[in-house]
């Protein structure tokens, strides 16, 4: 397998001045805050944290003699105005290109209208709002542009510019730029797509036509790592990840050709962790990389080291475990180097914070080392005073911190409860977290089992993620003891319940008895339906009381029934799904004694008579001696089929399901009612 890595991945040059600058104040000892994350990347961020760097979200929140560091995105005017007030000391990070994008929209007058292509909701596109002086909008598509053309006038009567988010997708703004010259010709055209993200966005769109699959590294919420991924996305299959850790879940060994690329936020570390772990996981015969990656990698290291220690994100790939290998070296450590207690003594949302039994250090659990379930915050996991046995990942001596994992620790316990578990067939419940490429991922036992799409018991048409955040059932079918992975099916659960259930069901059938079931296949002959893992038939002639020509008349797929058992022929089960009290001649026998006088349709006309419907589902003769009073040569003479006639029930024969019909008779009745008239005169 062959990998290529984009030439430009990694750091841009706005953000690698930012984090630069954070790293050399952290290594002068001053300390920092952050206006808002300083990049979107979650793990750098994190690094940041344990070394002290806090994030305010307000100017109010700067705690006393702390230098604030302006995040790369910029920041509303206001925020400036006020540290400049308040004499608070700062340093602006601010990308260059952004700065740019300020001096533009800063240099329009009142009445200039400013159209922005890009997020609304972004930090940078709300800076870039707060120095327009005048009216301003904000659109991320064609669609959103045109509506905003159409439905403001002031557009047309006032001057107006347009600028971009430094990281919009330049395919969609060659769109809005098109719709902008033929719509808005007062409209002057300001392209701020930083370079660099043109640049990403390009190599990546090449990248991705000659590679079966992409790996997209960089945060899930960084606009410029989820453009590359839908940039990516059109050439061919892309997955997005943050770290090397997620690679876990997706299969890659049936793509021959794989790109890699990363956002302009993602640290050299990452990128590095990634390509390493794919190595190490002999993903490919051999790496091509175009771009100084190594380079970026010593330039971090040595932004580091000014800070005198290492940040994490470096850690994993020059000496700090994967979770893979921390949890292969666990079954190898002694209780006392690496297994610990502790005492829950806070909770936030995202971290656990411990006191560790026989130890100085302050333990700290983050949530995704909490839980291999899916949790929004640790709370849902843990409270104040729970005791852990917990796994050291990380011991950083300067800030008095213990990284635990209660995941981990979980992870090689419950490795054992699988294996056991796999040897005695049991049955295991566990949740469905996620949704990965080939199947789902289910935490149970305080690990993960991958269970194949084909294995969840779904049709291939469904879709996985209605599974995620349900509870199973299945069963370990495969154990990988050198890589400590396990393989479950669902579907070997539900096989062997449908199995019993039918025993049971089978067991206990008996003719007569009725069962409700669900219509699972109509055929021209019938209808099959389950009444809980047993399958029957009805036939087309115990659907209905009445003729039809075809089961959907009555019953459809999907349709609930109740049944009555018919006949029972070892496998083979016959049901009916006419009722009783619904029988047409139990109704003539009950309604329509001899003598009752109907009206009724002509429906067939013989030599010797006519055929009458006399209640739905039975129909009567009228024989021709029975048509009238006057010799009938023949019936087609005075009837035909479709006539409405009236008669009398003269003769009902249940045993050979024959009713005999009478015209003449009420003929009969009118004549000598007629003469008794007639004779009164």
């Amino acid at each position: 397998m062959k990998i290529s890595v984009a030439k430009t991945a990694g750091f841009c040059f706005g953000v690698d001045r930012a984090v630069n600058l954070i790293y050399e104040l952290v290594g002068k000892g001053e300390k920092v805050c952050t206006l808002g994350p300083i990049i979107h990347n979650p793990q750098l961020v994190l690094d940041l944290i344990s070394k002290g760097v806090k994030i305010v979200d307000d100017i109010s929140e700067v705690p006393n003699d702390y230098t604030v560091v302006v995040r790369t995105h910029g920041v509303p005017k206001k925020y400036i105005d006020e540290l400049e007030e308040k004499n608070i000391n700062y340093c602006n990070a601010t990308c260059p290109f952004v700065l740019k994008i300020h001096k533009i929209v800063k240099e329009q007058n009142e009445d200039c209208v400013v159209l922005i292509a890009g997020d609304e909701n972004h930090p940078e596109v709300k800076g870039i709002r707060s120095y327009c002086k005048g009216v301003s909008f904000v659109f991320k598509n064609e669609d959103e542009l045109k509506n905003i053309l159409k439905t403001n006038p002031i557009i047309d009567k006032n001057s107006s510019i347009c600028v971009s988010q430094t990281t919009f997708s330049k395919k969609e703004w060659k769109k809005c730029e098109k719709i902008i010259e033929k719509v808005c010709t007062n409209c002057k055209i300001f392209d701020t797509i930083c370079s660099a993200t043109a640049e990403r966005q390009s190599e990546a769109s090449e990248l991705s036509k000659i590679c079966d699959a992409m790996i997209v590294i960089g945060g899930k919420h960084s606009s410029n790592t989820c453009k590359l991924k839908d940039v990516c996305a059109d050439n061919s299959k892309t997955f997005l990840i943050e770290t090397a850790d997620e690679l876990k879940d997706i299969d890659l060994t049936s793509y021959s050709h794989i790109g890699v690329t990363a956002g302009a936020s993602t640290p050299a570390g990452i990128i590095k962790e990634v390509l390493n772990s794919m190595s190490e996981e002999k993903l490919e015969k051999e790496v091509e990389t175009t771009s100084a990656v190594t380079e970026e990698v010593v330039e971090t290291a040595d932004l580091a080291e000014k800070a005198n220690t290492e940040p994490a994100v470096e850690a994993s790939a020059d000496g700090e475990a994967s979770f893979e290998e921390m949890l292969e070296a666990s079954f190898n450590e002694t209780e006392n180097s690496k297994v610990v207690t502790g005492t829950v003594v806070n909770v936030t949302n995202t971290e656990v914070f411990v006191d560790v039994h026989g130890r100085k250090h302050t333990g700290v659990i983050s949530l995704e080392d909490l839980t291999a379930s899916n949790a929004d915050k640790c709370s849902d996991v843990v409270s104040v005073g729970d005791e852990l046995n917990l796994v050291i990942m990380k011991t950083d001596d300067q800030d008095g911190v213990l990284k635990l994992s209660k995941r981990l620790y979980d992870a090689v316990k419950g490795w054992d409860e699988l294996v056991a578990a796999s040897e005695a067939d049991e049955v295991l419940e566990g949740e469905v977290t996620r949704v990965v490429r080939g199947g789902i991922v289910v935490a149970a036992k305080g690990t993960t089992v991958f269970i194949p799409a084909a294995l969840t018991g779904l049709s291939r048409d469904e879709d996985l993620s209605v599974m995620v955040g349900t509870t199973v059932k299945f069963k370990i079918i495969d154990l990988n003891t050198q890589r400590r992975r396990a393989k479950g099916s669902i579907k070997v659960v539900l096989n062997a319940e449908r199995k019993a259930a039918k025993e049971a069901l089978l067991a206990k059938l008996a003719v007569g008895e009725k069962y409700t079931g669900v219509v699972k296949s109509l055929t021209n002959y019938g209808a099959f339906v389950d009444i809980g893992g047993v399958v029957g038939m009805i036939h087309i002639s115990e659907l209905s009381w009445n003729r039809i020509k075809h089961p959907s008349e009555v019953v459809n797929v999907g349709d609930t029934v109740e049944v009555t058992v018919k006949s029972l022929d070892n496998d083979r089960i016959s049901f009916s799904f006419k009722k009783v009290e619904d029988n047409p001649w139990e109704i003539l026998k009950r309604d329509y004694p001899e003598g009752t006088d109907l009206k009724g349709t002509i429906t067939g006309v013989t030599a010797f008579g006519a055929f009458a419907t006399v209640i739905p589902g039975i129909q009567g003769l009228i024989h021709v001696s029975e048509i009238s009073n006057e010799r009938v040569k023949t019936p087609a003479d005075v009837l035909k089929v479709g006539d409405e006639v009236e008669f009398r029930i003269i003769g009902i024969d249940f045993d050979k399901k024959h009713v005999s019909l009478s015209m003449k008779a009420l003929l009969s009745e009118d004549e000598e009612e007629t003469s008794e008239e007639e004779d009164a005169e």
